[in-house]
């Protein structure tokens, strides 16, 4: 079950998405990866990678948009996720003019706005972390619980970053288990066992994915998204690694 709903965040292989972006598809199917998640076209006329995608017989785990997209283009947005058929749009990340309280407060307000309109539409926005949420406090809330609030007049979802997590100083599973039904779709990302708290490949670092997996097929995770911003070899052999090993993982689930 988890295994089909494992994705990979395609960040993770922009510069070769730029070189050749459906041979990318064709070859992270061939991976065995249930899904992808778009950060962009790099050029690439989405219609064509949509087309591409479903040939191939990848699901999409949802869209990577910017704040600006999210608040001039939105109808636009409704029109990429419907031709990708998925329900999702994620804020990737707070342009750096905007992280304060004002900047914060801004967001969610326009999120929500957004939110309005994409529930008439039968989609959902949810919101990617980084750590540096974590350093901003707003109303007695870090930046981070105060996007994410999980109460009814809050209709900002959560795709946690549990790398992102672990780099603010907090424990992964504790922190996702605030957002039972308000995740439809996490992300994996492992940290190095060295100093620098570099990216990993899934398994092969400090983070236990065991009961975080666990966790979210108990709490309406519909997509398990693998990332890893940054690799210290060959981008493919990375994904390959995260894929073996996170399907070790799943194999050896209790």
């Amino acid at each position: 079950m988890i295994q089909q709903k494992c994705a990979l965040q395609l960040y993770t292989l922009r510069e070769e998405c730029k070189v050749d972006f459906p041979k990318v598809l064709r070859e992270i199917k061939s991976m065995g990866w249930a899904g992808v998640q778009f950060a962009g076209y790099h050029g690439y006329d989405p219609e064509v990678l949509a087309e591409t995608a479903e040939k191939t017989g990848l699901q999409t785990a949802g869209l990577h948009v910017s704040y600006q997209r999210v608040t001039e283009e939105l109808d636009e947005l409704i029109a990429e996720a419907r031709m990708f058929k998925t329900r999702d749009l994620i804020m990737s990340s707070t342009p750096m003019n905007l992280r304060d309280l004002e900047g914060y407060t801004e967001i969610k307000k326009r999120l929500n706005a957004a939110a309005e309109q994409l529930r008439l539409e039968d989609m959902r926005i949810s919101y990617h972390n980084h750590a540096y949420e974590f350093d901003t406090a707003i109303n007695g809330l870090s930046a981070f619980e105060f996007l994410l609030e999980p109460t009814m007049d809050n209709l900002i979802l959560a795709e946690i970053d549990v790398y992102w997590v672990k780099k603010g100083g907090y424990d992964p599973l504790s922190i996702i288990s605030r957002y039972s039904g308000r995740m439809p779709i996490i992300h994996l990302k492992d940290m190095a066992l060295n100093n620098e708290q570099t990216f990993a490949e899934i398994g092969e670092g400090c983070i236990d994915f065991s009961p975080i997996l666990k966790w979210g097929e108990q709490n309406g995770i519909e997509w398990y998204v693998v990332e890893q911003d940054k690799c210290f070899r060959a981008p493919m052999d990375c994904v390959q690694t995260s894929f073996t090993n996170l399907s070790r993982i799943v194999t050896e689930l209790k």
